[in-house]
């Protein structure tokens, strides 16, 4: 029973970087603001020949794809007022790829979340709140440390990781695009990516900061609390 015990708690301290970081990624993959972020920084409406309302319906249109039970997106733009598929065959695979990924993510976020509020909800039923809060102190410090190293590699050589990131999560070259003429790397460049690992990993880290501290208070308090009661005079006898 100990060691049943001691696997779970310590499943759920793993659990809490992989429920922070899909939930971090799940968030900058429908988040509208951050591509219009990206297509203003960049400069993609100059690149791509495509006015801010054409973005934004591509922004709108990638989410909604992403979201979708769609085996391929279908996106049609103006241009010079004249409408166009945004994305060749190529991208369109490379896409299909992508939001597999995304897919996969989802499912580790829900896993992931279902296990931590399941264990959670156990250890407060069964009143065990201190192994309750040093999990949430454990798995923030893991995730923080994790997003430490994400970070630091990203500033260091952020080309080597994004590479070995597509060697290992594509099975074929379909992700091997020409920026002079695929749209979907006009629209979503090299800093675009880096900003975007830098904003899931500032994500990751806030919410590991949060259930870390909720953590650390529920014991500080808790410890506050118990050295009170050794430590208050005895009612006299009679």
């Amino acid at each position: 029973m100990k060691i049943l015990t001691a696997a779970t708690w310590w499943l759920f301290i793993l659990a809490l970087p992989l429920l922070l970081v899909s939930a971090s990624i799940a968030v900058a993959a429908n988040s509208l603001p951050l591509y219009r972020y990206g297509f203003e920084k960049y400069h993609v409406s100059q690149t791509t020949g495509l006015d801010e309302a054409e973005l934004e319906k591509a922004a709108a249109g990638l989410i909604r794809y992403f979201n979708s039970d769609e085996e391929y997106i279908r996106l049609t733009v103006l241009k010079d007022g004249q409408p166009f598929a945004l994305f060749n065959q190529r991208e369109v695979i490379h896409l299909k790829d992508v939001k597999r990924l995304f897919w996969l993510d989802y499912w580790v976020l829900l896993g992931t979340l279902i296990y931590a509020l399941g264990y959670a909800g156990v250890s407060l039923w069964r009143k065990h709140r201190p192994k309750l809060a040093r999990g949430l102190v454990r798995g923030g410090i893991l995730t923080l440390a994790l997003m430490l190293a994400l970070g630091l590699g990203a500033l260091l050589n952020f080309d080597r990781l994004f590479l070995q990131f597509h060697l290992l999560s594509f099975a074929n070259e379909f992700w091997q695009l020409d920026p002079t003429r695929d749209y979907l790397i006009m629209l979503f460049p090299r800093g675009f990516w880096f900003d975007a690992t830098l904003f899931c990993a500032l994500l990751a880290a806030a919410g590991a900061i949060i259930l870390s501290g909720l953590g650390e208070g529920y014991l500080f308090f808790s410890q506050k609390r118990t050295h009170r009661a050794t430590t208050s005079p005895s009612p006299p006898s009679s």
